[in-house]
């Protein structure tokens, strides 16, 4: 199924004001009035050009990000057999199927725009049956799950599945119903249990071998994850359980893929590399595309002993990548590297939403931001509207007084300074990389502690509040 060369107003118009804005007065109003690439004639042949490309990438980058598997459906259908869980046995394939019902429940979200008129209005009329894993199937017809794709033979039969960077990344507004709506695309996904999605695959036993235990201690650990989070680093050090003995204090939460623009490190422990290069390993390791990943960091055999044994940082295109041992030679052709420069310059492109009406104080706000630039010192780290730290944005554990498991599993020991940018998005599972601190004030009485900055009631108080409003 070809997706549609959708254009994103809002995102080329702030780009192309970003890369075009001493080019002329004229063409930039041109761009806002309009709304669209058009005001580019204005600029004149010499720079038309290169704003032609970029508008390009935008749109191209945006497919794939929402639609491009990488030739993960291999792994996804191919090998783990996940679209037969979803068919069902009564479709042909196994168990009970996955219903609409079954598929929000999971955190899967519905793009209403994909939705025919009809459709949509039957399923308003309640004349359209969410427990039928047939409109499961129907709906990845439609290309309407957010993150999924549906692959088809010639007969309209279920083939295979894959996802996307949009599944864990992408959420809705909910504008249709709960789990049904418009896209938010860099959004994380805050219902998303990853685990208990994988923990549904006929066939475990890929991730069995690399794991060296059982199908019941697969499926423990993949169901201990919970919703919004995920244990990254699972396949490259084996590490199942956290600090407290759980599967999920080993995962972290899913994060944002918004506001990346101007910041080097992204991901929750430093020291892995920019936008780009986690693009490149998530879609090779992580959804087990088919591509090309080196990173000899991985050969460590005491930080990463799975991703040693494997050779997973001489990866060459093959399909299993991230599950089965890497050979030596590339096995298929190579469906990543191509891609990596449109993904990372549309998610380059993706602004932070800003919180939304009545969400926060705007007079506790005020107050908050001066502590924030003061007292509190978090602007120290969290600098201008980057909300991180320009450069090498990374700390060692000790310096924001906490455990190291997280940090321990990266390539150098440090955790990653997040920006603190558009944190509505996030707030439902907790705050910092593991969702340890259940409210902002939790965290801001964390480093009141740690700094012995001696903060005052309201000025914590405030202090949330400007949290709140960035």
């Amino acid at each position: 199924m070809t997706p549609e060369r959708e254009h994103s107003l809002p995102v080329v118009k702030r780009l192309f004001l970003t890369v075009f804005a001493g080019v002329g007065v004229y063409a930039l109003a041109s761009m806002v009035l309009t709304g669209t690439v058009s005001g580019l004639a204005a600029i004149g042949r010499s720079s038309a050009a290169p704003g032609t490309a970029a508008a390009r990438l935008v749109v191209q980058g945006r497919n794939v990000f929402r639609y491009d598997t990488f030739g993960d459906e291999a792994v996804w259908g191919g090998v783990l057999g996940l679209h037969k869980a979803i068919e069902g046995s009564k479709l042909g394939g196994v168990g009970a199927g996955v219903s609409p019902k079954s598929a929000l429940a999971l955190g899967l979200k519905v793009d209403a725009a994909k939705i025919p008129p009809k459709v949509a209005a039957a399923i308003k009329a309640g004349k359209v049956n969410l427990d039928d894993p047939a409109v499961t199937v129907t709906l990845l017809k439609l290309n309407a799950v957010v993150g999924v794709r549906g692959f088809f033979d010639k007969r309209g039969r279920l083939g295979s599945v894959g996802i996307t960077c949009a599944v864990c990344h992408s959420t809705v507004d909910n504008s249709f119903a709960p789990g049904i709506g418009r896209r938010l695309d860099g959004w994380p996904n805050q219902d998303l249990n990853v685990g208990a999605i994988v923990a549904a695959a006929p066939n475990l036993k890929p991730l069995e071998d690399a794991l060296h235990v059982d199908e019941a201690t697969v499926k423990k650990v993949l169901l201990g994850w919970g919703r919004g989070y995920f244990n990254a680093e699972l396949n490259l050090d084996g590490k199942a359980v956290g600090p407290d003995g759980t599967p999920h204090s080993a995962a972290t939460r899913i994060p944002s893929a918004f506001g990346k623009d101007g910041q080097n490190l992204h991901t929750w422990e430093g020291g892995w590399g920019s936008v780009t290069y986690w693009n490149a390993f998530v879609a090779n390791l992580e959804m087990h595309g088919t591509g090309n990943f080196l990173d000899r960091r991985l050969d460590d055999k005491a930080r990463f002993p799975i991703a040693a044994a494997a050779r997973f940082g001489h990866t060459r295109p093959y399909v299993g990548e991230g599950v089965l041992p890497a050979p030596a030679q590339a096995q298929t052709a190579d469906r990543v590297t191509e891609a990596l420069r449109a993904l990372d310059f549309y998610q380059h492109a993706l602004p932070p939403p800003k919180p939304p009406k009545g969400s926060f104080n705007a007079a506790a706000a005020a107050r908050g931001k001066a502590v924030f630039n003061g007292a509190g010192k978090c602007a120290s780290c969290h600098m201008g509207s980057l909300g991180t730290a320009p450069g090498y944005n990374a700390v060692p554990p000790s310096a924001i007084c906490i455990d190291s498991f997280a940090a321990d599993r990266g390539p150098d020991g440090t955790y990653t300074i997040a920006p603190l940018q558009s944190l509505f998005t996030r707030s439902k599972r907790g705050f910092y990389h593991d969702g340890r601190f259940a409210t902002l004030l939790d965290v801001v009485n964390h480093y009141d502690s740690c700094f012995k900055l001696g903060l005052s009631a309201q000025q914590k108080s405030d202090l949330v509040q400007y949290l709140k409003s960035r």
